[in-house]
């Protein structure tokens, strides 16, 4: 080595921090190509008795000082924390995994028993989830609490051996009476996609420990949501969950909603910029109202949420005693709707914790969305997403099975209502109506309120199946009777539904069931709340039934009065 370089070194080396069982190299710039190069910080290494952490972060090892920094540690069986990030700058994606796996080798060797192990920042890709494979498998690892691979270019592969690892190595600790206890798990911008997120879910719900879970910008859509989902249910301690900028849509926000039921212990929520659109905010409120007790952050930026929305997110995290800031940055409330939003937040004296709206869209446009042709509704409607969660994590709606000729008559009498067949139908309609079908359910409300009229028997026989269908549907949990409003005002075009929507052709009949039904002790006051919000923002949608959309308005103004 030169002497100019030497001298370098030596200079960067008497900036190395030791103190409480930590030798840091961090930020030190050192190029570290072989034994010589590294020789210095080995002795270092080797001359500190009680080593319990070691920085290495902001250098680059080559593989030749990676052996060398390896010979050093395996006499280092204190050693709890590994900060190993940013270490590989300008070296071969090749020569990484072979460095890991000496150092690694190294860990294994000494009885390390890890608590933090940080591989952050290096673009290893799969191949350098299999350098570290051994590790995380070993004895040394079963202690680990913080596990950070964020920017890692992992991949799908990266993704699958790295779960694999951390089943195995929770299966090989458990076996020794100490199950493998993972508190933090980061691994944000990894390309882990649909299945790498999957496969990730599998070993987290395995552990059951997380207390955080950062994942962003990792390409992930529905399908690895709903996996993800289906593992936090698993995890009760959950603090942080960080999904910002992947694409969650209305069915992998619904399956967070519903899994966020049953955790008691979150603090923050990023699922900015992840597309949870307006009826995912909905769902997402309507937990906030009934759980999530000491929730500090919610970030629900750039997620093509409309205003009235926006709104009921405000309203439900109003109360929580400890919400610190409210993200509704860069979504489609319009110049009117900030007003409005801003106007609610600082009316209750929290102003302060809705952040900035600087970056707000607008309002989304008037275009109609395209509807579906006349035809076989089946092609219009979605699955219902609420059934299917519920079904996932062992909720029904308590129906019977319909017989084949039940079932044929109820699709008659939806493809043809008459005031001739309503009361025919009675039981089988209101056995057909489901919480957690929440599609289903509006669409039957709206068939049964387009047979309103003002003959006093004909109303009152309408009046009396919206009664049995409403009073089973709002019976249910907030989620699901959110959703049920959600589909509602989706097919009455008063909220931008996802995909093709059907969308129905309103009568003041239909409103003014609902102003029947916001009268009756079955709809609450949070139910009135959540209806005069959206309605209040619904634009022009309700422009042709004015008369009956204000005697809506002036119902839900009472019931909302009434509690005040």
């Amino acid at each position: 080595m030169a002497s100019d370089d030497i001298a370098q070194l030596a200079a960067a080396l008497s900036k190395t921090h030791v103190g409480d069982g930590e030798l840091s190299f961090k930020g030190l710039g050192l190029k570290l190509d072989n034994a010589e190069s590294a020789g210095e910080l080995v002795r270092k290494i080797e001359q500190y008795q009680g080593l319990r952490a070691l920085r290495l972060e902001g250098n680059t090892v080559g593989v030749e000082a990676a052996e060398a920094i390896a010979k050093a540690l395996e006499s280092k069986d204190q050693l709890q924390r590994c900060y190993w990030s940013d270490m590989f700058t300008g070296r071969l994606r090749s020569e990484i995994p072979t460095a890991l796996m000496s150092l690694s080798g190294a860990l294994m060797s000494a009885g390390a028993r890890l608590t933090e192990l940080d591989l952050s920042d290096n673009a290893f890709g799969p191949d350098g989830v299999k350098g570290i494979e051994q590790l995380l498998k070993s004895p040394s690892c079963h202690t680990l609490r913080e596990l950070r691979l964020n920017n890692c270019g992992m991949g799908i592969g990266g993704g699958k051996i790295l779960a694999e690892a951390l089943m195995e190595s929770h299966k090989k600790s458990t076996s020794l009476g100490s199950p493998l206890r993972l508190k933090v798990f980061i691994a944000g911008r990894n390309r882990l996609e649909n299945d790498g997120a999957s496969a990730l879910a599998k070993a987290f719900q395995l552990m059951g420990s997380l207390e955080e879970i950062h994942m962003p910008q990792n390409g992930i859509n529905y399908a690895g949501v709903t996996a993800l989902a289906s593992a936090i249910r698993q995890n009760p301690e959950l603090q942080v969950l960080n999904f910002n900028d992947n694409t969650f849509t209305k069915r992998g926000t619904l399956a967070m909603a519903q899994a966020l039921r049953h955790l008691r212990n979150v603090q923050v929520i990023n699922f900015g910029d992840c597309l949870v659109r307006s009826e995912g905010a909905i769902a997402l409120a309507a937990v906030l109202r009934e759980g999530l007790p000491i929730l500090k952050e919610l970030n629900l930026s750039f997620g093509e949420i409309t205003g009235g929305a926006a709104l009921v997110v405000a309203q439900a995290v109003m109360d929580k005693p400890h919400m610190e800031k409210v993200n509704l940055n860069g979504n489609c409330l319009g110049e009117d709707g900030c007003e409005v939003l801003r106007e609610v937040m600082d009316n209750m004296d929290k102003g302060d914790m809705l952040a900035s709206l600087s970056e707000d869209e607008g309002e989304p446009d008037d275009e109609e969305d395209e509807d579906c042709d006349n035809g076989d509704s089946d092609e219009c409607y979605e699955t219902d997403e609420c059934e299917e969660i519920g079904q996932e994590n062992g909720i029904t709606g308590g129906g019977s099975p319909e017989k084949p000729e039940s079932q044929t008559e109820i699709l008659t009498f939806l493809s043809s209502p008459s005031a001739e067949n309503l009361c025919h139908m009675k039981m089988n309609l209101q056995q057909e109506v489901n919480a957690s079908e929440p599609n289903k359910a509006a669409e039957i409300f709206l068939k049964i309120g387009s047979l309103y009229s003002e003959d006093t028997e004909s109303r009152s026989a309408v009046f009396e199946m919206i009664d049995g269908v409403l009073r089973k549907v709002l019976s249910a949990p907030a989620f699901q009777s959110s959703c049920f409003f959600t589909a509602l005002l989706v097919l009455m075009g008063v909220l931008k539904g996802e995909g093709k929507v059907k969308k129905v052709s309103l009568v003041p009949g239909q409103l003014l069931c609902l102003e029947h039904a916001v009268q009756q002790e079955y709809f609450t006051q949070d139910h009135a709340s959540l209806l005069h919000t959206l309605l209040s923002r619904g634009g022009d949608a309700l422009k042709s039934c004015s008369s009956a959309t204000e005697r809506l308005s002036s119902a839900l103004e009472k019931k909302w009065q009434k509690y005040h």
